[in-house]
């Protein structure tokens, strides 16, 4: 099994496509430990965004530089295109607790392509909702905005949340935070409990994506991976 994620994440949901591995060089090269890419399909959430050849057109760049892809599927049936995502380059592999009538076997469909295995949670998804795989999962993502729609504000609601979730897992399983994601906000989830940051128009958005990078590693206390 793969070493479990830490740091800051960039989203290259946020990146200029036309730049994308320049972009993602930038990013790599101040320190980030993980990519992380947000896969949507349309029906589970309305946009319709990149597939297995995304991943597979950075993973080789990434892994070349010590950090980790990190795939969030944003899409029904999930446990159908984990192989799919393993074998393009995926280090991690998040589905949604609300996406598939069976999220304990798509947790082992995940362990079963030696990637690591999250679960994610909908901001109106309780944190008990994964209390039967707290033992099974290497990481939970708490959504803190709605999957799916761009320019939202963090929902305060998340920060409980999330220490509950810490709480729940105890301290060896990572927790992401995902959406609205900016140094104050990343302080303070990791006040509560987070150590996994997703960020993507906090970085790609930013005149200077890798200042953005180290200025939120220090928002949450030490380097971009840590």
């Amino acid at each position: 099994m793969r070493e479990r994620l830490r740091g800051i994440a960039p989203s290259i949901l946020a990146a200029d496509f036309g730049r994308l591995s320049e972009q993602v060089a930038t990013v790599l090269g101040s320190g980030a430990p993980v990519i992380h890419v947000d896969v949507m399909d349309g029906h589970f959430v309305p946009p319709i965004t990149m597939g297995p050849l995304a991943v597979e057109a950075i993973a080789e760049q990434v892994h070349d530089a010590g950090a980790a892809v990190d795939v969030h599927l944003m899409i029904e049936r999930p446990e159908r295109q984990v192989e799919a995502f393993a074998k393009a380059g995926a280090d991690s592999i998040t589905v949604h607790a609300e996406a598939t009538p069976h999220l304990h076997y798509a947790v082992q469909a995940i362990h079963d392509q030696d990637c690591l295995a999250s679960v994610a949670l909908n901001p109106a998804t309780p944190a008990d909702a994964v209390a039967e795989l707290a033992g099974d999962v290497d990481m939970v993502l708490c959504m803190t905005v709605n999957p799916g729609w761009g320019g939202q504000g963090f929902l305060e609601h998340s920060i409980g949340k999330l220490q509950r979730l810490r709480v729940l897992l105890g301290p060896d399983v990572s927790l992401e935070v995902d959406g609205g994601i900016d140094t104050g906000t990343a302080r303070r989830c990791a006040e509560a409990g987070a150590t996994v940051f997703v960020a993507g128009t906090a970085v790609f958005g930013a005149p200077d994506p890798a200042t953005k990078v180290k200025e939120l590693a220090a928002a949450i206390g030490g380097p971009p991976s840590s």
